[in-house]
């Protein structure tokens, strides 16, 4: 028999969020204590009782489905275990993964986690150098990958570390005479994962280091942020070498005993809503970029949806894509805010229908977070004053590096990045406003706003334009009046620039410290 969740999952209403969450609550989730906690049991052991049950769907972006069983990551990780342990992998060694989601991700990601090694996902399209900086790092003494990206995983090795190996079909048939149980040997506090943000090959970003008992704060998130709940078909695009994929895609279901879904290859927005159809996908997070996408597909007539519960991360969704959730989707998408470091601290509660969900909104806090809006000395801000969005944490305020406001009934709304203000002849702007307006007219796909030099106003708005057509002069002045007339007249790009494409990151963020530092770039060869 599987697993019954029971406890915080039974409620779904807000005011039921206020009154029964808290962490003792949380912890009667488990399996595991205080003292001893393993993620690989919690997530996929305690779910496996011979049903073969789907724990994973992955759409592969080539068209093909595959679905594996809780019983079959338990056994096969369990094997991979053992195979560590006949390797004399130590706990707190580093395993690294290369791996798009597949049977030997989450039987090697799984398994290294029993042994008390640590996990380290890595992104696929990581070139050489990104890899190099991250395996320099973490100093992982396997690196497991496919045969196609084995190549480039030997050439960052030095004196033979890591070691290289392709979890293909040979290897795990060559574990299969190994027992396929396994005792876990962690504590709550052992480190589980090492989690990389992302950033430019030219600056390393500090690995995140999470423990095992991380799990059991995640789920305040899954509750509030995602709304999962046990019996939902539940469904994440985001790649798990990334936070969101990982914690709330992958772990935060699995340890309901929900069935996740996730996506493979080549993303392709067609291709996800043909899975979301055929999978009767009833809860979705996603990132911003994911919805916009299907959006401008123009494909969503051709499926049918079953959505119950939808939210995003990553960025806020523009107003035009918002409308199209609510026109094909039924449900409203319901923002999740926070970051690889501090977590998920405000949400929409997804599924509590005493919640308000108001569009455009970072929504409310987490149960047992506390959020402010600051000026610069420190002082609360009035409701609809923009200043910077602060987290009591450790008996302190800490900053969150993002501007906000709130409004009147307490719901936050993000302003930018702190970076991401824009001061043009004393004026004040956020570059989030202006692409979310630009990106209203039809002409307009994607869009990405920076400040740039100008000797007179020391910053202008400069705006870099994916459009459905050809760009032109009479184009260009026609978006400048479009936005000025929505926001303000000093508000509107000043300089527009038309591109086939816009950097991302990998959360499929526009990328506007690539775009800066191009521009920057551009101007000092000018001045050469």
């Amino acid at each position: 028999m599987a697993k019954v969740i029971t406890g915080l999952t039974d409620y779904t209403r807000y005011a039921d969020a206020q009154a029964h969450a808290s962490s003792a609550a949380l912890w009667e989730l488990f399996d595991g204590d205080r003292e001893h906690l393993n993620i690989a049991h919690e997530c996929v052991t305690r779910h496996a009782d011979g049903s073969g049950r789907a724990a994973v769907r992955i759409a592969h972006g080539d068209g093909a489905d595959e679905i594996i069983s809780f019983d079959t990551i338990s056994s096969g990780a369990a094997q991979f275990a053992h195979w560590l342990d006949a390797e004399g992998i130590q706990p707190g060694e580093r395993i690294a993964f290369m791996l798009e989601p597949s049977l030997p991700f989450y039987v090697c990601l799984f398994g290294a986690m029993q042994t008390g090694a640590i996990s380290v996902p890595l992104f696929t399209l990581f070139g050489p150098d990104a890899l190099r900086l991250r395996v320099g790092d973490c100093e992982p003494s396997v690196l497991i990958t496919n045969a196609e990206k084995a190549d480039l995983a030997r050439s960052v090795a030095v004196d033979g570390k890591p070691r290289v190996v392709v979890a293909d079909e040979a290897f795990l048939a060559s574990l299969s005479n190994l027992p396929t149980t396994y005792t876990p040997k962690t504590r709550a506090n052992d480190m589980a994962v090492f989690q990389y943000t992302s950033g430019t090959t030219r600056e390393l970003p500090e690995a995140v280091k999470h423990s095992h008992r991380t799990l059991v704060t995640l789920m305040f998130a899954a509750l509030y942020g995602t709304g999962i709940r046990p019996g939902d078909e539940f469904f994440c695009p985001s790649s798990p070498a990334w936070g969101h994929g990982l914690w709330h895609g992958t772990l935060a279901p699995l340890a309901m005993g929900v069935t996740t879904g996730t996506f493979a290859g080549r993303f392709d927005p067609v291709r996800l809503m043909k899975a979301l159809d055929d999978f009767g996908i009833t809860n979705m997070s996603a990132a911003a970029t994911h919805y916009r996408m299907m959006k401008n597909s123009g494909a969503a007539a051709e499926f049918n949806f079953h959505f119950d519960k939808l939210s995003f991360t990553g960025e806020p969704i523009d107003p035009s894509t918002l409308e199209w959730i609510d026109q094909w989707f039924k449900v409203p998408a319901c923002s999740m805010y926070g970051t690889t470091e501090i977590g998920v601290v405000l949400v929409n509660y997804p599924g509590a229908d005493d919640f308000t969900v108001k569009p455009g909104t970072l929504g409310k806090a987490v149960p047992g977070q506390k959020l402010e809006v600051h000026r610069v000395d420190g002082t609360v801000c009035d409701p609809g004053e923009i200043g910077e969005l602060m987290l009591w944490r450790g008996g302190g305020w800490m900053t969150t590096k993002d501007r906000a406001k709130t409004d009147e009934d307490g719901y936050f709304y993000h302003c930018g990045r702190a970076d991401d203000v824009i001061i043009s002849a004393g004026w004040t702007m956020s570059a989030v406003e202006i692409e979310n307006t630009m990106l209203r007219h039809d002409n307009v796909m994607e869009c990405g706003v920076i400040g740039v030099p100008d000797e007179q106003r020391g910053q202008v708005v400069k705006a870099f334009v994916v459009a459905n057509c050809e760009g032109s002069d009479a184009l260009v002045r026609e978006l400048q009046d479009f936005t000025r007339e929505r926001l303000a007249q000093h508000e509107f790009p000043r300089i527009v620039e038309f591109v086939d494409e816009l950097p991302k990151n990998p959360a499929g963020k526009v990328h506007r410290k690539m775009l800066r530092d191009r521009e920057a770039a551009k101007a000092a060869e000018a001045m050469a």
